[in-house]
């Protein structure tokens, strides 16, 4: 578990980290670089789960790499597909991270949402519904790995 105060404000307990693959951690199906070293970081602190429609096909291969295991999601209602996964792992104790339309209400339901903009950008929807606005995946991670960080730019 990941616990951060933010002072002035509260504390967060994180139990779940749910990522979207195509676009946060991956680009066209490929995962990004740095990102497996920085889950293997994360992995004793926290449950990682990986959410994705496998958009390049390829879902199997990144998993086999990051030794998980992806929720596929369905090619239609892919937001709500998102947010029920995030509300059945418990809304409360999770953090999620995203970069598309199809992400903004797993950024807003789960306890803290960071939007990432990364290499294929960020739709404004997930940037209005995040918690927080990073330039890409590994800043994101970095957060986590790094509470004082996220609690500086948190704190009210």
């Amino acid at each position: 578990m990941i616990e951060v105060e933010i002072p002035g404000w509260l504390t967060y307990r994180f139990q779940n980290l749910v990522l979207d693959v195509n676009g946060t951690i991956a680009k066209d199906g490929i995962l990004l670089g740095g990102v497996s070293e920085l889950l293997a970081e994360l992995r004793p602190q926290i449950d990682i789960h990986l959410v994705t429609a496998d958009t390049h096909g390829n879902q199997d291969v990144l998993d086999q790499g990051l030794g998980l295991s992806a929720v596929r999601i369905p090619v239609h209602n892919q937001a709500k597909a998102k947010l029920d996964f995030v509300k059945q792992l418990g809304a409360g104790m999770a953090v999620a991270i995203g970069n598309g339309a199809n992400d903004a209400l797993m950024l807003e339901g789960a306890s803290l949402g960071i939007a990432v903009i990364g290499p294929e950008g960020a739709a404004m929807e997930a940037l209005l519904k995040a918690d927080i606005v990073v330039a890409d995946i590994q800043s994101a991670l970095g957060l986590l790995l790094h509470t004082k960080r996220l609690a500086a730019t948190l704190r009210r």
